[in-house]
């Protein structure tokens, strides 16, 4: 595609990135917010290595509980590469929060007074490929007569604005929560989590887009799963989680008739 030739330097590589490809688990993972890396177009946004490191750029540890409940699961991957910071794959075009200006306590210059074809090229070279790849892993696997359940995996800070967030790991979900309460009820006797529907974010707050797009119109069950990042900040708590999603995943699923 000539947009996306002109975006990104060969350095860059492709927006999209999928592992597991021939994952022949239901499971279908999605991580929107995998990487902190910037298209080197956009040098550093204008913003400190403290912004670019902390949780606005990304989801820290997202994508290593990601890949180990991939091979937990043998399910696909399919994850961004490239930072929110330049176009938030888990939010809508005509969303303010798609390429924000500002992100909790940072402003990012480089985000500041976009003209509407500069919104234009970063959608087309980065949200629709990741999106359309989204689609085509659907179609593929529908026409192959392979289920899909698209599970998301983010994960948030323990503090926002100055406020301390008390729930662990959230188990979101948008009209569709067939998926979410058997999951919420499975969950409900652990000690190892505090699990709670719908936070620290809920479908209120936008996003659950990328179950909207591709899940809730095909009847797909759907979940998005956030885990809070202090928890997954090394090894041991990335596989403490991916192990403990994995099986409350297993367990849920066991109960839908096939």
């Amino acid at each position: 595609m000539l947009v996306q030739s002109e975006f990104f330097t060969e350095a860059d590589g492709k927006p999209v990135a999928v592992e597991n490809s021939g994952g022949r688990g239901e499971v279908l993972l999605v991580c929107e917010h995998a990487s902190r890396r910037l298209p080197e177009r956009y040098g550093n946004l204008g913003l400190p290595e403290e912004a670019l490191t902390s949780h606005i750029a990304w989801d820290p540890g997202a994508l290593a509980v990601a890949r180990l409940m991939s091979k937990g699961l043998d399910a696909t991957l399919i994850r961004q590469r490239f930072s929110r910071l330049v176009y938030d794959c888990n939010r809508p075009p005509d969303s303010p929060a798609a390429m924000r200006d500002v992100s909790e306590v940072f402003r990012i210059p480089g985000n500041e007074n976009l003209s509407d074809a500069e919104k234009s090229r970063r959608t087309t070279a980065l949200y629709m490929p990741f999106h359309g790849r989204i689609r085509e892993e659907i179609a593929a696997r529908r026409a192959r007569g392979q289920a899909s359940v698209l599970v998301t995996i983010h994960s948030f800070t323990p503090v926002y604005f100055g406020k301390a967030r008390s729930v662990e790991i959230g188990i979101l979900h948008d009209t569709d929560s067939r998926l979410a309460d058997r999951m919420l009820e499975a969950a409900s006797d652990t000690d190892l989590y505090r699990v709670e529907r719908n936070e620290p974010y809920g479908p209120a707050d936008g996003v659950t887009h990328t179950l909207e797009v591709h899940a809730l119109p095909a009847g797909l069950l759907n979940v998005m799963i956030e885990v809070r990042n202090d928890l997954i900040a090394d090894e041991t708590g990335q596989g403490v989680a991916a192990d403990f999603l994995t099986g409350l995943l297993r367990e849920s699923l066991a109960e839908f008739p096939r």
